[in-house]
């Protein structure tokens, strides 16, 4: 178990958002990491699931009926099950919203006014509500109606074009992690935050629209090159080396590492006046080549690239990240509690406090799981009532989760 703990126990107030109570509708990525990283930081973060359940649940390593797809994301949070479509669903998530500060979601935006449970009616329930919509396209613009998940953006803000020129003209496929869900998810946390700030001098609460294409955008650091057309003025891209060792990364003109490795690590110049650029190139590129190969262990890498003062990297399988040495040693892969008897890894949530504490305070729950807790906690509830929701069809759980 991380040793976060859990921030409903035990040293709540350590935590920067202990108190805080979040409704998470979300589903996938955009809106789960968003409330994930909200949970690892103190606040009880309740996800809302539909009958049929997340799509993630079918992703991944399956331990105790959880997916690990589904575990990563959904960790430390707590579940209730309710079909918004039964009579009586809608009262309940009313009910809901009055105890919550912050509700996520990231269904089309058309959804949820569908099921009486806009902005306009959720604010009017509560003032204080910081709602936070996260789609595609965003709210109310011509293609708002659009489905969206990653690789529609990466398509549509040109990742995935810039990705196949770079590459010198491979076949085009996604980017392979899910970059617009992650960079709306975490532009969403830093709105949201923002305005549970703002709700402090002013009492009310906000709704945030994110679209998935802006935030994209708004994050894509190589994008200026290709708005105004001077890719030719970037930096020339990295070159990857083979060592004795293994594969590396080289941060750095080919030209400016050229200079260094001659002038201070002693390879020899090869090329000739009477050479032309090409031949040049190639044979001082294998000259490096050569240099590379030379260095049998990483302690040779390393020290080799110290005398330089260049930056560098192990092109390491990312089934082989746990051993990266930064990484073991902040615990940013953390072993929890599997529900099985065992435990199962999970990234931790990165930030690193002087005297506060995050981190992931537990496995993912099961569908419907947290019903009777969450009800009778936020609500007062009793079993009596919540089992007449139950009978009703508006609750509902896995047998996991009864």
């Amino acid at each position: 178990m991380s040793d976060a703990g859990n921030a409903r126990g035990k040293g709540e107030s350590a935590y920067p958002l202990a108190g805080l109570k979040v409704l998470d509708f979300s589903r996938v990525l955009a809106g789960p990491f968003a409330g994930r990283m909200l949970s690892d930081l103190g606040a009880d973060v309740v996800k809302v699931e539909p009958p049929d359940g997340d799509v993630t649940r079918q992703w991944g390593k399956v331990t105790a009926g959880l997916p690990g797809y589904y575990f990563q994301q959904n960790a430390g949070k707590r579940n209730i099950s309710i079909d918004l479509r039964a009579p009586g669903a809608r009262e309940l998530v009313l009910q809901l919203a009055r105890q919550a500060d912050v509700l996520i979601e990231n269904y089309r935006p058309d959804v949820m006014p569908r099921l009486g449970l806009g902005w306009d009616e959720l604010s009017a329930a509560n003032p204080r509500l910081v709602m936070l919509s996260i789609s595609g396209f965003g709210q109310g613009g011509p293609e708002s109606h659009r489905a969206a998940y990653a690789p529609i953006v990466h398509a549509e803000s040109g990742l995935m074009e810039r990705a196949q020129r770079r590459s010198g003209g491979q076949p085009r496929r996604d980017l392979p992690l899910s970059v617009a869900d992650t960079n709306a998810s975490l532009h969403g946390l830093v709105a949201l935050l923002a305005a549970v700030v703002m709700r402090q001098r002013t009492g009310v609460g906000q709704h945030i629209d994110i679209a998935m294409i802006d935030a994209t955008i708004a994050t894509d650091d190589q994008l200026q090159y290709d708005l105004e057309a001077s890719e030719a003025t970037a930096p020339l891209p990295s070159d990857t080396w083979e060592t004795g060792a293994g594969p590396i990364l080289v941060s750095g003109d080919f030209r400016y590492i050229w200079r260094l490795v001659t002038s201070r690590l002693g390879v020899a110049e090869v090329s000739t006046p009477q050479m032309d650029l090409a031949a040049k190139i190639a044979a001082r590129r294998a000259a490096l080549g050569a240099f590379m190969q030379s260095l049998r262990t990483w302690d040779e890498v390393e020290a080799a690239f110290a005398k330089i003062n260049v930056a560098w990297g192990e092109v390491r399988p990312a089934a082989n990240v746990r051993a990266q040495p930064t990484l073991v040693h902040r615990r940013s892969i953390v072993e929890v509690d599997d529900r099985a008897g065992g435990t199962r890894p999970v990234t931790q949530s990165p930030y690193r406090w002087s005297s506060a504490k995050s981190g992931v305070k537990g496995p993912a729950p099961h569908r419907g799981e947290h019903n009777r807790d969450v009800l009778a906690e936020w609500l007062g509830l009793s079993d009596a009532q919540i089992e007449g929701l139950a009978e009703a069809g508006v609750v509902l759980a896995d047998e996991a989760g009864r």
